[in-house]
């Protein structure tokens, strides 16, 4: 049985309780929900944090993360060692980011992203391989990347 843990702030809510309830109901999914569960004012980075960290204890487990637009969550995720996140807006972006790019998480927007299109993207994430040969190769290269910033004086 797969697991898919899923997380958001408040701006990701309804979303997420659309996207929980449906999979449940149709398919043998295992649910992890790590909130969050009120349209109180949070912070993405938590949730990502929180989603993430399951996602790499969780064997065979992948992740779903919701914002407003799902930029915020997908920055954070990939702050994460281990953690592949891609914004998918498109049935496209979910197929071909599991194909080529083996992501264990996907973040969406609330704001950007309608419930129909939202469950689609999710099944598709959900079910799509991973096609390897070439493009193992080149998560391999992402694994090895590890860069120490320039400091830019002209950022905040």
């Amino acid at each position: 049985m797969k697991t898919i843990v899923f997380g958001s702030d408040h701006a990701g809510l309804q979303l997420k309780n659309f996207l929980t309830s449906t999979i449940s109901v149709d398919y043998d999914i295992n649910i992890i929900d790590i909130g969050t569960f009120t349209e109180n004012s949070c912070d993405y980075p938590d949730y990502a944090k929180d989603v993430c960290e399951a996602v790499l204890s969780v064997k065979d487990s992948l992740g779903i993360l919701i914002c407003g637009t799902g930029i915020g969550m997908c920055i954070a995720a990939n702050k994460i060692n281990g953690i592949r996140c891609a914004n998918c807006c498109t049935e496209y972006m979910a197929s071909m980011a599991k194909k080529h790019n083996n992501v264990n998480v996907i973040s969406m927007g609330e704001r950007t992203t309608s419930k129909n299109l939202a469950l689609d993207i999710v099944k598709i994430f959900i079910n799509t391989e991973f096609e390897a040969g070439r493009h193992k190769r080149r998560i391999d290269k992402l694994k090895k990347i590890f860069l120490t910033p320039k400091v830019n004086t002209n950022s905040v």
